[in-house]
């Protein structure tokens, strides 16, 4: 069966809301932690996770930074305004340099009240503290297909927008968490490890490491890669439609290093263990990205991206990249960046992982509870099978805590070697 024929209702589950964590436990590394191995469901801690990997494991991170994407305007008549900046427009670069950029900049965005606000119509707002006071304005610029083009611009000029949303800004919590962000999520729904800003939803599944888990990891010889991946508010998009075929899936900006690259490479006999979604989709986004430099070696920086389908219906039509070792894959990857002059790879991917997946570089995975009929369970789907139905009844008869500031999972798939209680191969 294609993908694109897969019943959303059979992704599904009861989900009450006394299950979902609406704010973070004191300790990050204190949530509780599911393994799944070998068809089999334990529990412990967080801060145990070292137990429970091999030790020549090699985790990959997300290391994007939530940023204060909500900004707040009131007009002269008291009313309201909110608009939730989504990604750089259209044409305008990305993330990363869009964050940087001084004076102004143009967003897609959301917006709350928009029926108050008439095109051409500039809202202005003054922020007092850190220093001189900034003065923020916008624009309606125009409506877009899913979203609005906006104009921020801002006083002192020097400033960089990463800066202006730091100041101006409030903290994007899920919708599902019904209510307003506090102090404690200024630091509690960021990483100890995020860089680089750019998402308006954390890599939830990083939120549980601390500092104390990252020193037990060492002390047991399990290494870690970062890669970057901005996470978009499509993330929480949930799908609509009876089937898979008809929904569209977001797309998000990464950014890796070809140290990163070359570290997969010679890791690829290991276990490679994503924590979270978002580092998982990467790093296969990159085996389907060498897999175009193979096909396509003068390709362009601007048409090397992964589309939705790609995994699925470029290996159906040229039935050969079912042939392409991940190891080809990444050394074409790697001798394009080269070809290119390229210090980083600057692009997107809509990668969409479902059931029938075929698994290129990730060996397992950590990850939260995810939503109902969401791509994200499908993603779990398409590691463990059916056993997902397992794992999370499990999780609802043993309380565990759901979404963005609940619980986490380390998830095996079936194939990997079984692993005894520490974690070591058996």
């Amino acid at each position: 069966m294609h993908p694109k024929d897969i019943s959303i209702a059979d992704y599904s589950y009861d989900l009450p809301d006394e299950l979902i964590a609406h704010h973070p436990l004191q300790e990050r590394d204190a949530s509780k932690l599911l393994i799944y191995r070998d068809g089999q469901i334990r529990e412990d801690l967080y801060r145990r996770i070292g137990e429970y990997l091999p030790e020549n494991s090699l985790l990959v991170f997300n290391n994007t930074r939530v940023i204060e994407a909500r900004i707040v305007f009131q007009k002269a008549s008291g009313g309201k305004i909110e608009i939730f900046c989504l990604e750089p427009a259209p044409g305008t670069g990305n993330v990363t340099t869009a964050m940087l950029q001084t004076g102004k900049v143009r967003w897609k965005c959301l917006i709350g009240g928009a029926s108050k606000w008439k095109p051409g119509q500039v809202l202005s707002r003054e922020i007092g503290g850190d220093g001189s006071p900034l003065l923020l304005e916008a624009r309606w610029i125009d409506k877009l297909e899913d979203g609005f083009l906006i104009e921020l611009s801002w006083s002192p000029k020097a400033l960089s927008f990463a800066e202006v949303l730091h100041r101006a800004g409030l903290i994007p919590l899920p919708p599902y968490i019904r209510r307003s962000a506090d102090a404690s999520d200024q630091e509690r729904y960021q990483t100890v490890y995020a860089r680089h800003d750019g998402s308006v939803a954390a890599p939830t599944a990083g939120l549980h490491f601390s500092e104390a888990i990252f020193r037990a990891l060492e002390a047991k010889n399990i290494q870690k890669e970062m890669v970057t991946l901005h996470v978009g508010a499509g993330t929480f998009m949930p799908v609509k439609s009876d089937t898979l075929g008809h929904h569209m899936m977001h797309s998000e900006f990464i950014v890796v290093d070809p140290s990163t690259i070359r570290k997969l490479l010679t890791r690829l006999d290991a276990p490679i263990i994503p924590v979270g979604t978002t580092s998982l989709r990467t790093i296969e986004s990159l085996y389907w990205l060498g897999v175009k430099t193979l096909r396509f070696p003068a390709i362009l920086p601007e048409d090397l991206v992964v589309h939705q389908w790609d995994a699925y219906e470029e290996r159906s039509t040229e039935g050969q990249d079912g042939k392409i070792s991940p190891e080809s894959s990444l050394q074409a990857l790697l001798n394009w960046l080269e070809r290119q002059g390229l210090s980083q790879l600057f692009t997107r991917t809509q990668l969409l992982i479902t059931p029938g997946y075929d698994w290129k570089i990730s060996k397992a995975l950590i990850t939260n509870f995810h939503q109902p009929g969401s791509t994200l369970l499908l993603l779990v789907a398409a590691l463990i099978g059916e056993d997902w139905k397992k794992v999370y009844r499990y999780a609802k008869e043993h309380s565990f805590r759901f979404l963005s500031y609940g619980d986490g999972s380390l998830l095996y798939p079936p194939r990997l070697t079984p692993l005894s209680s520490t974690g070591t191969p058996a």
